[in-house]
């Protein structure tokens, strides 16, 4: 669930916040009207669930060198930190992106990529996984996160977070409404009461909990795509498959919320429905086509 959860959360946040200040403005008595008026509801729905999904896809890099403490290769300070640029350019070259900024970080085995545009992404790994890992594993780590960028997860991901945001907030105040007027009987048609910013509040979320499922779902598909892209940017499968075999027996490094959902691998959570990461078995079997 850990995976998941920040960016999540972020959008959450964003939401509850931009509702309150929304409904302080009078907003609410706009779409009220003489009744629900159900296209203000809808364009006010689509305003508050897609801007924080942006909003923590504009500030991913800077706030992930932030969490997680990375550094920028700039000039590298040793062999190994060569090696790494050297890498991640020409596995970048082969995807057709633009050079990705490289980045190491203290902790256990990890690595994530993150970034608005294909052309200005960062890639960043964990000394635990420099530390752990033969040469041949972490290029095909690398490969595999390179593949996020090639293949525009970020932005998938925010659309998906943007439009199950959009529903959250519009069913919240649909069901807000019918227990306001017809449930608690309301007779104020020009503005909300007590049980519609009540309900709305818990409706916003119970709603956002079910929407985390929809995209872990998501999320879990995107890994099955990057491990395929590092095999095809590795020509072979069995680095890859040997990088996460190496993965399922270190004790993968946590992740900040927020990035979570980048990582290379995931911790189990309570319940696989919101799991960000598939279990590496069933990443390992789909890169040996076994079904």
């Amino acid at each position: 669930m850990k995976r998941i959860f920040l960016f999540l959360l972020t959008n959450l946040a964003v939401m509850l916040v931009m509702s309150i200040v929304l409904s302080l403005l009078g907003v609410n008595r706009m779409l009220y009207g003489s009744g629900l008026n159900l296209g203000s509801l809808m364009v006010f729905s689509l305003v508050v669930g897609f801007t924080g999904s942006i909003i923590s896809l504009l500030m991913s890099k800077p706030m992930a060198k932030w969490s997680t403490g990375a550094r920028v290769i700039e000039q590298p300070v040793n062999s190994t930190e060569q090696w790494l640029l050297n890498t991640v350019h020409q596995l970048a070259q082969r995807a057709g992106i633009g050079m990705p900024e490289v980045a190491v970080y203290d902790g256990e085995a990890n690595a994530f990529a993150t970034g608005a545009f294909k052309n200005s992404a960062l890639v960043a790994v964990s000394t635990g996984l420099l530390e752990g890992m033969t040469k041949e594993e972490v290029e095909a780590v690398l490969g595999h996160e390179v593949a996020h960028i090639a293949n525009g997860d970020m932005v998938t991901m925010t659309l998906i977070q943007g439009v199950v945001n959009t529903f959250v907030v519009f069913l919240s105040r649909l069901v807000g409404f019918v227990v306001d007027r017809v449930l608690l009987r309301s007779n104020n048609e020009r503005s909300s009461g007590v049980g519609y910013m009540v309900t709305v509040f818990v409706c916003e979320i119970v709603f956002g909990i079910a929407a985390s499922m929809i995209v872990a779902w998501f999320s879990r598909q995107r890994e099955f795509r990057a491990d395929a892209g590092s095999a095809q940017l590795l020509g072979s499968r069995t680095p890859m498959i040997h990088a996460l075999a190496r993965l399922g027996g270190l004790e993968p490094g946590e992740l900040p919320k927020s990035l979570a959902a980048a990582g290379i691998s995931d911790t189990p959570g309570f319940t696989a429905l919101f799991s960000s990461h598939p279990p590496i078995e069933e990443r390992i079997a789909a890169l040996q086509g076994v079904k």
